[in-house]
């Protein structure tokens, strides 16, 4: 059977010719090749013949022998991909494929998590996202399971395991109950990749204030603000005093240190005092001389 056969390189034509056409009928190649390891293409007949091999940003050209094997190195190929091969010989030229796959065991992560930073005690407030890759930075298409732990604030830790799907796999993971930094780690066999999370108090929970005499004025105070697990709110939160007298109203925003809100007043008999941060509204004193 003649045919016209015609194999781009570069956009350049390398036969286009009329041959006689065989589908890998004297050409043996491997069905797949790991990335970096070597391999063979056996031809068969007799003469000089130029191999040809096409795939993903990689070209090999050898001239060969035909009948005899062509031995490719550790290395040659290493983009995983699908590679087109030609060999072109001086009356016939015969062509087939085969397939480079990522190499074995896995050996990078890239790994996401977010967000950097969340408030405690959310559930499943923590995302991670895993891709492996091999050590050519070819994505690794075959199923892995993925150990991902987030640890570090007061010994508490959280493991997950889930199987990569098309090289990726992901997670959700609760925040802590206290505030701090915790390490979220994600492992493949020897391949790890870490992110820090800080978790930060939430929003307030509970909110008391007393009052006494200053000399001629009324000093007012908070209890320590804390969140609903306990944690201090961070310095800087602002608490909002209101005092009511006879119809008129004054107010002093005040940010927290070291978790507790101060301020003077005036000493009005029969004045209201209420406290606020945000929208949590704490206690109120009727102050009388």
């Amino acid at each position: 059977m003649k045919s016209r056969f015609t194999f781009l390189l570069g956009g350049l034509v390398l036969a286009a010719m009329p041959l006689a056409l065989a589908q890998t009928g004297g050409l043996r190649l491997p069905k797949t090749v790991e990335a970096g390891s070597g391999f063979s293409v056996q031809s068969s007949g007799s003469g000089k013949a130029v191999l040809y091999i096409v795939g993903p940003e990689q070209v090999l050209r050898r001239n060969v022998q035909l009948g005899e094997a062509t031995l490719f190195a550790p290395g040659d190929l290493h983009n995983a991909g699908h590679y087109l091969v030609a060999l072109v010989g001086e009356s016939s030229t015969e062509d087939g494929a085969f397939d480079v796959i990522a190499a074995s065991p896995p050996a990078a992560l890239s790994f996401l998590a977010k967000p950097s930073r969340l408030a405690v005690n959310l559930r499943e407030g923590i995302s991670g996202v895993v891709y492996v890759f091999d050590t050519f930075q070819n994505l690794v298409l075959t199923p892995a399971q993925v150990s991902f732990q987030l640890s570090g604030i007061a010994g508490a830790v959280q493991t997950r395991t889930a199987l990569t799907h098309n090289g990726v796999a992901w997670t959700k993971m609760n925040s802590a109950a206290k505030e701090g930094a915790s390490q979220f780690v994600a492992r493949v066999g020897d391949a790890a990749s870490t992110r820090v999370i800080q978790q930060v108090p939430g929003g307030p929970c509970h909110l008391r204030m007393s009052a006494k005499p200053s000399g001629q004025r009324l000093a007012v105070e908070t209890e320590p603000v804390r969140d609903c697990s306990g944690n201090a709110l961070p310095d800087g939160t602002i608490v909002t005093f209101t005092e009511t007298y006879k119809g008129s109203e004054s107010t002093v925003d005040v940010p927290l240190k070291r978790g507790v809100a101060r301020t003077d007043m005036p000493a009005y008999s029969g004045a209201k005092i209420s406290v606020a941060t945000g929208v949590l509204i704490g206690n109120e004193i009727r102050w009388e001389k």
